[in-house]
């Protein structure tokens, strides 16, 4: 199933790329696979599937103690500050730094390991009070500051779209967040241009790629439906 569910999403990955006019191979799938046990995970893997992500620092470390460094891992949930350490020891990409403390943090351990953290800065567009992120107006002060940061590696910019049924309001999410790196990148704060938007999940993936993101996070259309009380 889990096969059949990727290959399917690729398939829409395929045409919205057509329909944008975009190339299919800027677009990467990153299959969410949080709540899910380790033997979702397994057919997964099975299935040739080699990266995932995750939302909890403390659930991820489980699977990644037994499926190892082979697979890529994405942190795509609210961090702490005390959840650093573990989060740089653990994953390949950080999508939700929100703030300078925590890219502080991030920084401090990654010095520790002498390893260069891939991070993206995450932007709250839907300006909802329950979302993380910092606000559009802030982005540029916020790059200043993570610049002065050596171990950590900006990809790009991360945002969460609204819930929405009405798709302008969602489309002006994805809009706002790729207008947002466009303008970061005019400003030349950091040495090279960013490239990256992670945006759009299972209900609205094909919008944000129409809006020019590189990497959609999806994980019920692919995995099925989360038992949250285990």
């Amino acid at each position: 199933m889990i096969a059949e569910n990727y290959n399917k999403i690729q398939d829409r990955i395929f045409q919205a790329c057509q329909r944008a006019g975009r190339n299919p191979q800027k677009v990467k799938l990153l299959p969410v696979s949080k709540v899910h046990p380790i033997s979702t995970l397994q057919e997964a893997v099975d299935a040739g599937i080699v990266v995932f992500g995750e939302s909890k620092v403390q659930e991820a470390e489980q699977k990644i103690k037994f499926f190892g460094k082979e697979i890529e891992w994405h942190l795509i949930g609210h961090l702490q500050s005390n959840k650093a350490k573990k989060a740089v020891e653990l994953f390949d990409f950080i999508h939700s730094v929100d703030s300078f403390k925590l890219a502080k943090e991030l920084n401090r351990h990654s010095k520790n390991l002498d390893k260069k953290t891939n991070i993206f800065l995450q932007v709250n567009t839907s300006l909802e009070e329950s979302k993380s992120g910092v606000l559009v107006d802030g982005l540029v002060e916020f790059a200043e500051q993570v610049r002065t940061l050596e171990f950590l590696n900006v990809k790009g910019l991360m945002t969460i779209g609204k819930f929405s049924q009405d798709e302008k309001v969602v489309r002006n999410c994805f809009v706002t967040l790729r207008n947002a790196l466009e303008r970061l990148n005019l400003t030349n704060i950091f040495t090279e241009t960013l490239t990256e938007l992670s945006m759009g999940m299972s209900n609205d993936f094909e919008i944000a790629i129409e809006e020019g993101a590189t990497l959609v996070r999806v994980g019920t259309s692919i995995f099925g439906q989360r038992n949250y009380t285990n």
